[in-house]
């Protein structure tokens, strides 16, 4: 019995490799399903997740299983299922799930799950780290624990210089006195 070969047409396989060459370099998707939503929604959506470094594009399934198992995350295929759309950023993802979980407050949009740094993470966690706070939150408040001890020691000099100051006021007052 011979073996019977499948074709697959080259535009499938130029699509698989362009979402693959989109998705190299990101490190964190986030999986969503997108039915009830109008054109001037996912045109909000869109916008919004712009605005903190994200894409969001509607996907074939297929494609993006072929694409993500190539890039060695075949974890992934549950969320798969029924109409899928994926927000992926290259930078910080907690800004991206927060702008996504608003937005889901007034839009039919609801979160599957993610890809977070090669982990991966259920609606539920994501949820959950989205309220975290961010890269930047978490540098402010190192930076001013970090400025804390300094910040002190300029209030304690201060003080000894203030309290220098009204001794020698009081010792010219009680001195103007005396005259």
């Amino acid at each position: 019995m011979a073996k019977t070969e499948r074709k697959v047409q080259q535009d499938k396989i130029d699509a698989v490799a362009a979402l693959k060459s989109s998705f190299e370099g990101v490190r964190s998707f986030l999986f969503s399903d997108y039915r009830g939503l109008s054109v001037e929604q996912i045109s909000i959506l869109r916008n919004t997740l712009r605005q903190t470094g994200a894409e969001f594009h509607v996907v074939k399934n297929n494609y993006a299983k072929i694409a993500f198992s190539q890039l060695k995350h075949d974890n992934v295929d549950p969320y798969f299922i029924g109409p899928t759309a994926i927000a992926y950023c290259t930078d910080e993802a907690g800004p991206v799930a927060k702008a996504m979980l608003n937005l889901a407050r007034d839009m039919p949009i609801t979160l599957k799950g993610g890809l977070l740094n090669g982990e991966i993470f259920d609606a539920d966690a994501i949820e959950v780290f989205s309220k975290l706070p961010g890269r930047l939150e978490l540098l402010q408040k190192l930076m001013s624990l970090m400025m804390a001890p300094a910040q002190y020691i300029v209030f304690i000099l201060n003080g000894v210089a203030t309290k220098l100051v009204r001794t020698l006021d009081a010792v010219r007052v009680k001195k103007s006195e005396a005259d």
